[in-house]
Order: C-alpha cells, then sequence, then structure tokens
C-alpha cells in the first residue's frame, strides 16, 4: 500500500526530512509558480522578490495555470499543469539559495546531478506530478488566488502565481535529502535492459523511414 502523506505549509524540516521516495504526498498552504521567466527577471534582471514570499511558502510549483480573469477581478484556475523542471537547471542553484525554496514540484525530474550537487546540499526535495492529463485534477485543489505577480509582463504561464492550496495532489516523492531519485534508479534498471530488446529483431523493411534493429542508430 502507498504511503501518503498531508504536508501544512510551509513545510518544516522535520516534515520534509520524513518524506520518503514514492510516498504519495498533498499539500495545504500556499504553493508559489515560478519558471525561467520569473527566474531570469529577479536573478538576472535585479526585480526584488515579492515582500514575504519566504516567509509564506517553501514550495516551487513548475506549472502554467489555466487562469481566466472574472468580473470581480478573481480568477478562476481551470487546471494547473505541471511543466518538465529539468530545463531550469541554470538556475535552481541561485533561486534555492534566495528564496530558501524546499521542495520543487514538476514533471519528468532533473538530472541526476542535480539531486546530489544542487537539492541534496540545500536540503531540497523534488515531487513530481502523477501520470499525464493531471492538471484539472490538481485545479480542484487551489482554493484562491493569494497574489500574481508580473502577469501584464510575462503573460498567465511565466507569471508567478501563490495558490492558497487544501487537499493539493496528489504528487509522488521522487526524491530524499541525500539525493536519490526514484526517476535516476528506475531510468538505470530500464537502461540496463534495452539491448536486450533488439537482440533477434527481424531485419527491417522501412529503412527509409529509420526503422533499425541497431539502438545506435535510433532517432531518439
Amino acid at each position: 500500500m502507498l504511503n501518503k502523506v498531508s504536508l501544512d505549509l510551509p513545510a518544516s524540516p522535520e516534515a520534509i526530512a520524513e518524506l520518503q521516495m514514492g510516498s504519495i504526498v498533498y499539500l495545504n498552504g500556499i504553493v508559489y509558480t515560478a519558471r525561467e521567466g520569473v527566474y531570469d527577471r529577479i536573478l538576472n534582471g535585479g526585480d526584488e522578490l515579492p515582500a514575504g514570499l519566504a516567509s509564506s511558502s517553501n514550495v516551487n510549483f513548475h506549472c502554467s495555470p489555466a487562469a481566466a480573469l472574472q468580473d470581480d477581478g478573481s480568477f478562476n484556475i481551470g487546471g494547473v499543469t505541471a511543466t518538465a523542471s529539468f530545463r531550469f537547471s541554470k538556475y535552481l542553484a541561485d533561486w534555492l539559495d534566495l528564496t530558501q525554496t524546499k521542495i520543487l514540484i514538476g514533471k519528468g525530474g532533473l538530472p541526476e546531478k542535480d539531486y546530489k550537487e544542487i537539492l541534496a546540499p540545500r536540503s531540497v526535495v523534488y515531487l513530481t506530478t502523477v501520470g499525464y492529463g493531471t492538471g484539472a485534477l490538481l485545479g480542484r485543489g487551489v482554493e484562491d488566488v493569494e497574489a500574481v505577480h508580473w502577469l501584464d509582463e510575462l503573460g498567465i504561464a511565466q507569471a508567478m502565481w501563490l495558490f492558497r492550496v487544501k487537499d493539493f495532489g496528489p504528487f509522488l516523492v521522487d526524491s530524499d535529502l541525500e539525493g536519490n531519485s526514484l526517476f535516476a534508479q528506475q531510468g538505470k534498471l530500464v537502461n540496463e535492459n534495452i539491448e536486450a530488446l533488439y537482440d533477434g529483431l527481424k531485419e527491417p523493411a522501412l529503412h527509409r523511414y529509420g526503422e533499425t534493429r541497431n539502438r545506435k542508430d535510433e532517432l531518439m
């Protein structure tokens, strides 16, 4: 049976230390979104962090929300779709140091060295969305938009959103405080057996369309 955890935010060091790889997590509190647009604006462009961010939240969701402005000025959040975190590796060390963020959420995982060299030394763990197409499901956990920053300058996908969430999830714990990663572990297991898939294949009939029985010739 999967271990399920309900985590109140900002997450304490003790609560983060207890997270186990493979556990399912639901979040309660404030989660903020930030990706390359915000990272570049603050780390390279000289903009200041929103006041009180660090005391409000230590969870950075790599996300593109489906947000619609209402007549009363509020926002309706139809869904929150995770985006691939590996694209932001070059920003992460500086961003984590600046914000004291302790939990990253995204999809697809990070390069293995990032867990060891960036996350673990800063006591940061990585959570991932469970499967694809979960944006609408996760959106149900967003109770309110606490604030949004740089919306006009960066647009909906790249702006920084602060969401008040309840039972926000499910998320899968991918990494621990030692820098171990489920993505990395399972990737190695899969790669060990890939060569065997090519053993005994018949000569391809459609060479010109890229069919091959040599893995090194594969395009992907």
